[in-house]
């Protein structure tokens, strides 16, 4: 294991503006403030990236992004979860942002192995508490399929693959191929059908996060997200689950009504689903206030055992 503190690196022009490289004001101000850590992935390194010190008697808290992302899929709920008191690890999952390719396969299973080496690696036998999100949330679910011992409890965002949609609810247009005055257009496009309800937060942030995100995309052929692999998976995790979603999320329209009785039909420890109104997919980014109060709020009950818990429910 390597770990790298990340120096601030001086930019020209204003506070607010995008450094020549494009990532956001926003990013660089909060990858300054991180520890940079690397674990072995393939023919390189699974980077995390680290806020806040550790925490006695706390597990570390690992958020997990989604498909075609990086760490940044997180970036205005990272400095929230540190003021409550939690030390938050996001790696870039093998094959996006800075870490390398898996050793071996192209989508959410490929990624497993690694994933695992590298928890053990920073933490020991120490569990962590695990949060993953779209794509990042069946990885999570597969991860604790095959290694239950490495979390203590599991929050899923706005997963895929949960067996309910009877056939893919958006059309993502392509945009590899255009020249680069074009492309602007079908990444405000792919945000607009699949990650955010509320067109106006697409320009700004959202937009500069996308594209640095895509093109990094080293696994575009990942076909696992339109199966029921997550529901298949969740029997085998012991630890508590809750599940958090935007209510007009796109994966799922109209279905995400059968969203709960899915979940209940297959977790162990199904602890339950908060719907957050007002929200697409990508509901961490476009509703970070009621996300983080939910998201508190499953932590808290998950820490518990299912006894303790049922019993704060009456």
């Amino acid at each position: 294991m390597v770990t790298v503190p990340t120096a601030p690196v001086a930019h020209p022009g204003s506070a607010g503006a995008a450094a020549p490289d494009g990532t956001p004001p926003e990013v660089r101000r909060l990858q300054a403030l991180a520890t940079r850590h690397a674990t072995p992935c393939g023919d390189g390194d699974l980077v995390w990236h680290a806020w806040g010190p550790a925490v006695p008697g706390q597990p570390p808290l690992v958020l997990l992004h989604g498909g075609s992302g990086s760490w940044t899929h997180w970036v205005r709920n990272i400095e929230d979860l540190v003021a409550a008191g939690h030390q938050v690890w996001v790696p870039d999952l093998p094959g996006f942002g800075e870490s390398a390719l898996p050793p071996a396969g192209a989508d959410a299973d490929a990624l497993v192995e690694p994933l695992c080496e590298g928890m053990r690696a920073l933490w020991g036998p120490q569990p962590c508490d695990l949060v993953g999100f779209s794509f990042g949330g069946m990885v999570a679910g597969l991860l604790l399929a095959d290694h239950p011992e490495l979390a203590r409890q599991l929050v899923i965002v706005g997963a895929p693959a949960m067996g309910v949609v009877p056939h893919r609810q958006f059309e993502l247009k392509a945009w590899r191929h255009l020249p680069a005055d074009q492309q602007a257009q079908v990444h405000r496009h792919n945000l607009a059908v699949l990650m955010l309800q509320d067109p106006a937060l697409i320009e700004g942030l959202a937009l500069g996060l996308h594209v640095a995100n895509v093109v990094r995309d080293r696994m575009p052929r990942r076909r696992l997200a339109h199966t029921d692999i997550l529901a298949r998976s969740l029997p085998r995790v012991t630890c508590p689950v809750h599940a958090i979603y935007g209510r007009n999320d796109a994966l799922y329209k109209r279905w995400i009504v059968e969203l709960e009785a899915a979940f209940r039909a297959v977790v162990p420890d199904f602890r339950g689903l908060v719907f957050i109104p007002e929200a697409g997919h990508w509901v961490q980014f476009e509703q970070p206030r009621p996300f983080m109060a939910a998201l508190l709020a499953a932590l808290a009950d998950g820490a518990q055992p299912a006894a303790v818990s049922l019993a704060a429910g009456r």
